[in-house]
């Protein structure tokens, strides 16, 4: 009969390993645990709770089973204090400390468990309350800290766990905590690979990521679909004349301005493509939404202390620019936008497919002076070559 159980313990362990292994996020790890955490053991209940250690509070991430009243699969805010599981504490400050290994521990609804530092009344009033009549809690260890915690409950009526089944939780737990290692790892990897590391923004393959997948819904349904282009003015100046590390607190605050404007916008991303140059795609907002928005950080960069304000490009598949099959011709229509706001010193955002009164013209610090009108309406016309 041991060996039986053995077995039977031994083959759960692989299967957990192997659900963890296709697990793309935390969640999902936290969800495929938990759920083969409660068919190993045997359990009615099972959830994974993360401690999040700035606000001193257990948030539930998944419950599996047997739910309560009140409690569901994927709680948005499910969350419980420290305070009243004063164990937690004293696994990290106690017995871990002093050198211990991590180890699960039993708790009963009548309060004769076995936790550390004593029998936790916290627990036990959960356990009554919820109409269950013992647990498993082991601790979730990740880069040699406490992440959170898998716990495992069976019902009243039902056998109470026993010491050697935290031992087993022990086992369960260190895989648990191993896969969703992994997944932070490789969504670590993922956000690295779709960040600008200076300004925190997308990049460029976030971009090109973003725009191809909306406009494949803009072929579906018409989704408008917009591209604000912009190049901060003056940065090579800035580096010149006060030093790089001046230059980058100004792509940083304008890339802060940036997503500060395309907040404007629901569902937008804010990205630096690289230099001086950023971008916002906007999908689903009325194009004059998204003019307005670009005005508005045409206007906040022009306060900026340092740098020469910036040149705004917008092109939009709601207005007059003709089909836009791909994410290669919206950037052509919004690069040339751009490039006539910089030639004409423009102060606002100039539109592709949009005719409007002559634009105002500013004369930047070390610059030639403006074009004349005729190499002005020139420039209107120019787009650059594919």
């Amino acid at each position: 009969m041991v060996d039986g159980t053995a077995d039977l313990r031994l083959r759960a362990v692989v299967e957990l390993a192997q659900a963890l292994a296709t697990a793309q996020t935390p969640q999902d790890a936290a969800r495929a645990g938990a759920r083969r955490a409660r068919v190993a053991m045997g359990g009615t209940f099972a959830a994974v709770s993360a401690w999040e250690r700035e606000t001193g509070r257990l948030r539930v991430l998944v419950n599996d089973g047997d739910l309560a009243p009140g409690e569901e699969p994927e709680p948005a805010d499910e969350s419980y204090s420290v305070h009243d599981f004063p164990e937690i504490a004293e696994f990290l400050h106690g017995s871990w400390a002093r050198g211990g290994e991590p180890h699960a521990w039993v708790e009963t609804s009548e309060g004769t468990g076995a936790s550390p530092g004593g029998s936790s009344w916290g627990r036990a009033a959960a356990l009554r309350r919820r109409g269950r009549g013992s647990c498993v809690v082991a601790p979730l260890v990740l880069h040699g800290r406490a992440w959170g915690e898998v716990y495992v409950a069976r019902g009243h009526g039902e056998p109470p766990f026993a010491r050697p089944d935290a031992d087993f939780a022990t086992v369960l737990a260190a895989v648990i905590a191993s896969g969703i290692a992994q997944t932070e790892r490789l969504a670590e990897v993922q956000r690295l690979a779709f960040t600008d590391p200076l300004t925190g923004l997308g990049n460029r393959r976030a971009v090109d990521q973003r725009l191809d997948e909306a406009l494949e819904q803009h072929r579906a349904d018409g989704t408008a679909v917009s591209l604000m282009v912009c190049d901060l003015n003056g940065l090579k100046r800035v580096n010149d004349r006060l030093g790089h590390e001046v230059g980058d607190r100004l792509l940083e605050r304008f890339g802060s301005l940036l997503s500060l404007c395309g907040a404007m916008l629901p569902g937008s991303l804010a990205a630096r493509l690289g230099g001086d140059e950023f971008c916002i795609v906007a999908v689903g907002s009325p194009a004059d939404e998204v003019v307005r928005a670009a005005g508005e950080l045409c206007l906040r960069a022009a306060k900026l202390d340092v740098g020469e304000g910036v040149a705004c490009g917008v092109a939009s598949t709601a207005d007059p620019i003709g089909p836009v099959r791909s994410a290669r011709r919206l950037f052509r229509l919004a690069d040339a936008a751009q490039y006539r706001a910089k030639a004409l010193r423009s102060t606002r955002p100039i539109v592709a497919g949009r005719e409007g009164p002559e634009d105002p013209v500013v004369h930047l610090a070390d610059s030639p002076p403006p074009a004349p009108p005729a190499e002005r309406r020139r420039l209107r016309g120019y787009v650059p070559p594919a």
